[in-house]
Protein backbone atom coordinates (compact mmCIF):
# COMPACT_ATOMS: atom_id res chain seq x y z
CA UNK A 1 0.00 0.00 0.00
CA UNK A 2 1.37 3.43 -0.98
CA UNK A 3 2.00 6.14 1.62
CA UNK A 4 -0.63 8.44 0.09
CA UNK A 5 -3.27 5.75 0.35
CA UNK A 6 -2.34 5.12 3.99
CA UNK A 7 -2.60 8.83 4.75
CA UNK A 8 -5.97 9.02 3.00
CA UNK A 9 -7.26 6.20 5.19
CA UNK A 10 -5.91 8.00 8.28
CA UNK A 11 -7.78 11.16 7.22
CA UNK A 12 -11.00 9.16 6.91
CA UNK A 13 -10.45 7.59 10.32
CA UNK A 14 -9.74 11.01 11.85
CA UNK A 15 -13.06 12.26 10.48
CA UNK A 16 -14.84 9.32 12.07
CA UNK A 17 -13.09 9.97 15.40
CA UNK A 18 -14.08 13.66 15.22
CA UNK A 19 -17.71 12.77 14.53
CA UNK A 20 -17.80 10.44 17.53
CA UNK A 21 -16.05 13.02 19.70
CA UNK A 22 -18.66 15.66 18.86
CA UNK A 23 -21.40 13.12 19.57
CA UNK A 24 -19.85 12.39 22.98
CA UNK A 25 -19.61 16.10 23.82
CA UNK A 26 -23.30 16.57 22.98
CA UNK A 27 -24.17 13.75 25.36
CA UNK A 28 -22.00 15.45 27.99
CA UNK A 29 -24.04 18.62 27.63
CA UNK A 30 -27.17 16.60 28.34
CA UNK A 31 -25.44 15.15 31.40
CA UNK A 32 -24.63 18.71 32.49
CA UNK A 33 -28.33 19.66 32.20
CA UNK A 34 -29.24 16.70 34.41
CA UNK A 35 -26.56 17.52 37.00
CA UNK A 36 -27.63 21.17 37.08
CA UNK A 37 -31.27 20.21 37.55
CA UNK A 38 -30.38 17.80 40.37
CA UNK A 39 -27.67 19.98 41.95
CA UNK A 40 -24.95 17.39 41.37
CA UNK A 41 -21.18 18.08 41.13
CA UNK A 42 -19.50 17.72 37.75
CA UNK A 43 -16.57 15.72 39.12
CA UNK A 44 -17.36 12.16 40.19
CA UNK A 45 -14.08 10.35 40.81
CA UNK A 46 -15.54 6.85 40.90
CA UNK A 47 -17.16 7.25 37.50
CA UNK A 48 -13.95 8.59 35.95
CA UNK A 49 -11.86 5.66 37.19
CA UNK A 50 -14.56 3.25 36.06
CA UNK A 51 -14.33 4.61 32.51
CA UNK A 52 -10.51 4.39 32.44
CA UNK A 53 -10.50 0.82 33.79
CA UNK A 54 -13.07 -0.23 31.19
CA UNK A 55 -11.12 1.39 28.35
CA UNK A 56 -7.91 -0.35 29.40
CA UNK A 57 -9.66 -3.72 29.42
CA UNK A 58 -11.06 -3.08 25.96
CA UNK A 59 -7.60 -2.21 24.61
CA UNK A 60 -6.32 -5.44 23.05
CA UNK A 61 -2.76 -4.15 22.75
CA UNK A 62 -0.89 -3.86 26.06
CA UNK A 63 1.51 -1.30 24.57
CA UNK A 64 -1.41 1.05 23.90
CA UNK A 65 -3.16 0.80 27.29
CA UNK A 66 -1.53 3.92 28.72
CA UNK A 67 -2.11 5.74 25.44
CA UNK A 68 -5.84 5.00 25.41
CA UNK A 69 -6.05 5.91 29.09
CA UNK A 70 -4.39 9.29 28.32
CA UNK A 71 -6.73 9.85 25.36
CA UNK A 72 -9.90 9.20 27.32
CA UNK A 73 -8.64 11.10 30.35
CA UNK A 74 -8.19 14.15 28.12
CA UNK A 75 -11.65 13.64 26.62
CA UNK A 76 -13.16 13.50 30.11
CA UNK A 77 -11.25 16.64 31.17
CA UNK A 78 -12.68 18.46 28.13
CA UNK A 79 -16.10 17.10 29.04
CA UNK A 80 -15.87 18.42 32.61
CA UNK A 81 -14.96 21.90 31.40
CA UNK A 82 -17.90 21.93 28.99
CA UNK A 83 -20.22 20.70 31.74
CA UNK A 84 -19.05 23.43 34.09
CA UNK A 85 -19.62 26.06 31.40
CA UNK A 86 -23.14 24.71 30.92
CA UNK A 87 -23.90 24.59 34.65
CA UNK A 88 -22.54 28.10 35.29
CA UNK A 89 -24.26 29.82 32.36
CA UNK A 90 -26.89 32.38 33.30
CA UNK A 91 -25.52 32.53 36.85
CA UNK A 92 -24.84 36.25 36.52
CA UNK A 93 -21.57 38.10 36.84
CA UNK A 94 -19.63 38.26 40.09
CA UNK A 95 -18.93 41.85 41.09
CA UNK A 96 -15.45 42.69 42.38
CA UNK A 97 -14.29 45.80 44.18
CA UNK A 98 -12.29 48.11 41.91
CA UNK A 99 -8.88 49.15 43.34
CA UNK A 100 -8.81 52.79 44.41
CA UNK A 101 -5.12 53.60 44.04
CA UNK A 102 -5.76 57.33 43.67
CA UNK A 103 -7.36 57.65 47.11
CA UNK A 104 -5.27 55.12 49.00
CA UNK A 105 -3.87 56.63 52.19
CA UNK A 106 -1.72 53.83 53.63
CA UNK A 107 0.70 51.93 51.44
CA UNK A 108 3.85 50.07 52.38
CA UNK A 109 6.97 48.38 51.09
CA UNK A 110 10.14 46.80 52.42
CA UNK A 111 13.36 48.77 52.93
CA UNK A 112 13.94 52.46 53.27
CA UNK A 113 13.77 55.57 51.09
CA UNK A 114 15.55 55.00 47.79
CA UNK A 115 14.61 51.32 47.56
CA UNK A 116 13.43 50.00 44.20
CA UNK A 117 10.15 49.09 45.93
CA UNK A 118 9.61 52.80 46.53
CA UNK A 119 10.09 53.42 42.81
CA UNK A 120 7.47 50.73 42.08
CA UNK A 121 5.12 52.38 44.59
CA UNK A 122 5.48 55.73 42.81
CA UNK A 123 4.51 54.13 39.49
CA UNK A 124 1.22 52.98 41.04
CA UNK A 125 0.47 55.63 43.67
CA UNK A 126 2.24 58.73 42.40
CA UNK A 127 3.74 60.99 45.07
CA UNK A 128 2.19 59.18 48.04
CA UNK A 129 4.82 58.32 50.65
CA UNK A 130 4.94 54.63 51.57
CA UNK A 131 5.50 53.25 55.04
CA UNK A 132 8.71 51.23 55.18
CA UNK A 133 8.99 47.81 56.79
CA UNK A 134 12.04 45.77 57.72
CA UNK A 135 11.09 42.55 55.93
CA UNK A 136 8.79 41.27 53.19
CA UNK A 137 6.83 39.39 55.85
CA UNK A 138 6.23 42.61 57.78
CA UNK A 139 4.56 44.02 54.65
CA UNK A 140 2.34 40.94 54.33
CA UNK A 141 1.38 41.17 58.00
CA UNK A 142 0.51 44.85 57.66
CA UNK A 143 -1.72 44.21 54.65
CA UNK A 144 -3.51 41.20 56.17
CA UNK A 145 -4.13 43.04 59.46
CA UNK A 146 -5.47 46.13 57.69
CA UNK A 147 -2.65 48.36 58.98
CA UNK A 148 -2.05 49.40 55.36
CA UNK A 149 -4.33 49.21 52.32
CA UNK A 150 -1.71 48.08 49.82
CA UNK A 151 1.76 46.56 49.89
CA UNK A 152 4.38 46.47 47.11
CA UNK A 153 6.75 43.52 46.71
CA UNK A 154 9.15 42.22 44.03
CA UNK A 155 8.33 38.88 42.39
CA UNK A 156 10.61 38.41 39.38
CA UNK A 157 13.79 39.80 37.84
CA UNK A 158 14.89 39.43 34.23
CA UNK A 159 18.44 38.52 35.28
CA UNK A 160 18.22 36.64 38.59
CA UNK A 161 14.74 35.14 38.19
CA UNK A 162 12.11 34.52 40.86
CA UNK A 163 12.05 36.35 44.18
CA UNK A 164 11.24 33.18 46.11
CA UNK A 165 10.56 34.89 49.42
CA UNK A 166 7.51 36.68 48.02
CA UNK A 167 6.02 33.46 46.65
CA UNK A 168 6.56 31.64 49.95
CA UNK A 169 4.73 34.42 51.79
CA UNK A 170 1.82 34.34 49.33
CA UNK A 171 1.25 30.79 50.55
CA UNK A 172 1.39 31.83 54.19
CA UNK A 173 -0.84 34.92 54.14
CA UNK A 174 -4.35 35.46 52.80
CA UNK A 175 -3.82 38.46 50.51
CA UNK A 176 -4.50 39.18 46.85
CA UNK A 177 -2.52 40.58 43.93
CA UNK A 178 -4.34 43.57 42.43
CA UNK A 179 -1.67 45.23 40.28
CA UNK A 180 1.75 44.66 38.77
CA UNK A 181 4.39 47.03 37.46
CA UNK A 182 7.94 46.81 36.08
CA UNK A 183 10.92 48.83 37.28
CA UNK A 184 14.14 49.35 35.33
CA UNK A 185 16.95 48.45 37.73
CA UNK A 186 20.26 50.33 37.49
CA UNK A 187 22.62 48.85 40.04
CA UNK A 188 25.71 50.74 41.11
CA UNK A 189 28.52 50.04 43.55
CA UNK A 190 28.57 52.75 46.20
CA UNK A 191 30.85 53.49 49.17
CA UNK A 192 31.73 56.38 51.43
CA UNK A 193 33.75 59.15 49.86
CA UNK A 194 37.54 58.76 49.59
CA UNK A 195 37.31 54.94 49.46
CA UNK A 196 38.55 53.36 46.23
CA UNK A 197 37.42 50.12 44.62
CA UNK A 198 40.59 48.21 45.56
CA UNK A 199 40.07 49.16 49.23
CA UNK A 200 36.64 47.51 49.48
CA UNK A 201 36.65 44.56 51.89
CA UNK A 202 33.03 43.44 51.43
CA UNK A 203 29.95 44.32 49.38
CA UNK A 204 26.50 44.29 50.99
CA UNK A 205 23.16 43.98 49.20
CA UNK A 206 19.98 41.96 48.78
CA UNK A 207 20.64 38.40 47.46
CA UNK A 208 18.82 39.24 44.22
CA UNK A 209 21.03 42.28 43.58
CA UNK A 210 24.18 40.26 44.30
CA UNK A 211 23.02 37.60 41.85
CA UNK A 212 22.22 40.20 39.21
CA UNK A 213 25.78 41.61 39.46
CA UNK A 214 27.64 38.32 39.71
CA UNK A 215 30.01 38.93 36.79
CA UNK A 216 31.09 42.34 38.08
CA UNK A 217 31.62 41.08 41.62
CA UNK A 218 33.62 38.00 40.66
CA UNK A 219 35.57 39.92 38.01
CA UNK A 220 36.74 42.36 40.68
CA UNK A 221 37.28 39.63 43.31
CA UNK A 222 34.87 41.25 45.73
CA UNK A 223 33.56 39.40 48.77
CA UNK A 224 29.82 39.71 49.38
CA UNK A 225 27.35 39.61 52.25
CA UNK A 226 23.57 39.34 51.95
CA UNK A 227 21.44 42.11 53.41
CA UNK A 228 17.69 42.70 53.77
CA UNK A 229 17.40 45.33 51.06
CA UNK A 230 19.56 47.35 48.65
CA UNK A 231 18.56 50.63 50.30
CA UNK A 232 19.17 49.29 53.80
CA UNK A 233 22.57 48.04 52.62
CA UNK A 234 23.38 51.53 51.40
CA UNK A 235 22.26 52.95 54.75
CA UNK A 236 24.54 50.49 56.57
CA UNK A 237 27.51 51.56 54.42
CA UNK A 238 26.81 55.26 55.02
CA UNK A 239 26.87 54.71 58.80
CA UNK A 240 29.91 52.41 58.93
CA UNK A 241 33.58 53.21 59.50
CA UNK A 242 34.65 50.07 57.64
CA UNK A 243 35.80 49.88 54.03
CA UNK A 244 32.60 48.34 52.74
CA UNK A 245 30.31 49.06 49.81
CA UNK A 246 26.72 48.46 48.77
CA UNK A 247 24.98 47.55 45.57
CA UNK A 248 21.98 49.87 45.28
CA UNK A 249 20.28 52.29 42.91
CA UNK A 250 21.99 55.52 41.87
CA UNK A 251 19.14 57.48 43.47
CA UNK A 252 19.62 55.64 46.74
CA UNK A 253 23.39 56.19 46.73
CA UNK A 254 22.88 59.90 46.20
CA UNK A 255 20.30 60.09 49.00
CA UNK A 256 22.72 58.37 51.39
CA UNK A 257 25.59 60.67 50.39
CA UNK A 258 27.66 57.81 48.98
CA UNK A 259 30.25 57.93 46.22
CA UNK A 260 29.46 55.83 43.13
CA UNK A 261 32.45 53.63 42.28
CA UNK A 262 30.81 51.91 39.29
CA UNK A 263 27.50 52.30 37.49
CA UNK A 264 25.36 49.86 35.46
CA UNK A 265 27.07 46.81 36.93
CA UNK A 266 24.31 44.23 36.35
CA UNK A 267 25.20 41.22 34.19
CA UNK A 268 22.56 42.19 31.60
CA UNK A 269 22.21 45.65 30.15
CA UNK A 270 18.41 45.37 30.33
CA UNK A 271 17.67 44.53 33.96
CA UNK A 272 14.04 44.82 35.06
CA UNK A 273 12.15 43.70 38.16
CA UNK A 274 8.44 42.98 38.28
CA UNK A 275 6.62 44.15 41.42
CA UNK A 276 3.13 43.25 42.59
CA UNK A 277 0.71 45.28 44.67
CA UNK A 278 -1.26 43.25 47.24
CA UNK A 279 -4.43 43.98 49.21
CA UNK A 280 -6.42 42.29 51.97
CA UNK A 281 -9.42 41.57 49.75
CA UNK A 282 -9.78 40.54 46.14
CA UNK A 283 -10.05 43.51 43.79
CA UNK A 284 -10.19 43.72 40.00
CA UNK A 285 -9.62 46.58 37.62
CA UNK A 286 -12.07 46.68 34.72
CA UNK A 287 -9.34 45.80 32.24
CA UNK A 288 -7.76 43.01 34.33
CA UNK A 289 -6.66 40.28 31.91
CA UNK A 290 -4.37 38.06 34.00
CA UNK A 291 -5.45 35.65 36.74
CA UNK A 292 -2.97 34.38 39.33
CA UNK A 293 -3.62 31.11 41.20
CA UNK A 294 -1.89 28.75 43.61
CA UNK A 295 -2.48 25.00 43.64
CA UNK A 296 -1.26 21.55 44.50
CA UNK A 297 -1.50 18.52 42.23
CA UNK A 298 -1.46 14.85 43.27
CA UNK A 299 1.54 12.54 42.85
CA UNK A 300 -0.07 10.52 40.07
CA UNK A 301 0.91 9.74 36.49
CA UNK A 302 0.08 12.56 34.12
CA UNK A 303 -1.23 15.00 36.77
CA UNK A 304 0.83 17.94 35.47
CA UNK A 305 -0.04 17.06 31.88
CA UNK A 306 -3.74 17.02 32.78
CA UNK A 307 -3.44 20.38 34.50
CA UNK A 308 -1.78 22.04 31.51
CA UNK A 309 -4.32 20.46 29.14
CA UNK A 310 -7.14 22.30 30.91
CA UNK A 311 -5.58 25.66 30.06
CA UNK A 312 -4.94 24.63 26.47
CA UNK A 313 -8.52 23.43 25.98
CA UNK A 314 -9.80 26.79 27.24
CA UNK A 315 -7.45 28.74 24.96
CA UNK A 316 -5.70 30.38 27.91
CA UNK A 317 -2.04 31.26 27.68
CA UNK A 318 0.13 30.36 30.67
CA UNK A 319 2.19 33.47 31.38
CA UNK A 320 4.14 32.13 34.35
CA UNK A 321 4.58 28.78 36.07
CA UNK A 322 6.56 28.65 39.32
CA UNK A 323 6.90 26.05 42.04
CA UNK A 324 8.03 26.27 45.64
CA UNK A 325 8.43 23.63 48.37
CA UNK A 326 5.50 23.32 50.79
CA UNK A 327 7.94 23.09 53.70
CA UNK A 328 6.06 20.41 55.60
CA UNK A 329 8.82 17.81 55.59
CA UNK A 330 7.69 16.31 52.29
CA UNK A 331 8.98 16.90 48.77
CA UNK A 332 5.61 18.27 47.69
CA UNK A 333 5.43 21.67 46.01
CA UNK A 334 3.00 24.52 45.49
CA UNK A 335 2.49 25.58 41.90
CA UNK A 336 1.94 29.26 41.13
CA UNK A 337 0.38 30.04 37.75
CA UNK A 338 -0.45 33.28 35.97
CA UNK A 339 -2.68 32.85 32.94
CA UNK A 340 -4.49 35.11 30.49
CA UNK A 341 -8.16 35.67 31.17
CA UNK A 342 -10.78 37.56 33.13
CA UNK A 343 -12.58 36.32 36.24
CA UNK A 344 -15.79 37.45 34.53
CA UNK A 345 -15.18 35.22 31.49
CA UNK A 346 -17.43 32.08 31.47
CA UNK A 347 -14.49 29.95 30.33
CA UNK A 348 -12.35 31.16 33.25
CA UNK A 349 -15.21 30.53 35.67
CA UNK A 350 -15.59 27.01 34.32
CA UNK A 351 -11.86 26.36 34.57
CA UNK A 352 -11.69 27.63 38.15
CA UNK A 353 -14.64 25.49 39.18
CA UNK A 354 -12.99 22.48 37.56
CA UNK A 355 -9.72 23.12 39.40
CA UNK A 356 -11.54 23.61 42.72
CA UNK A 357 -13.31 20.28 42.30
CA UNK A 358 -10.36 18.22 41.09
CA UNK A 359 -7.25 19.46 42.90
CA UNK A 360 -5.99 18.76 46.40
CA UNK A 361 -5.62 22.50 47.00
CA UNK A 362 -6.59 25.52 44.92
CA UNK A 363 -6.68 29.25 45.66
CA UNK A 364 -7.11 32.40 43.58
CA UNK A 365 -4.24 34.81 44.30
CA UNK A 366 -5.67 37.75 42.38
CA UNK A 367 -6.26 39.36 39.02
CA UNK A 368 -4.64 42.35 37.35
CA UNK A 369 -3.82 44.02 34.05
CA UNK A 370 -0.74 42.39 32.52
CA UNK A 371 2.17 44.52 31.30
Amino acid sequence: MELKELRDRIDITDSEILSLFLKRMELCREVADYKKMNNMPVFQGGREQEVIDRIKKLTDNAELENGTAALFTTIMDISKILQNRKILENNGETEYKIPDFANAEKIGCQGTSGANSETAARLIFGDKKPMFYKTFEDVFKAVQSGEIEYGILPVHNTTAGTVTGTYDLMAKYCVYIVKETDVEINHCLAARKNISLDEIKKVYSHPQALAQCYDFLTGNHLKTAEYLNTALAAEKVSQSDENIAAICSVECAEKMGLHILADNIADCSVNRTKFVCISKDIQAENDADVVSVMLKIPHTEGSLYRLLTKFYVNGMNLIRLENRPIKDGSFDVWFYLDFSGSLKDPSVKALIRDLEENLEYFRILGTFKGN
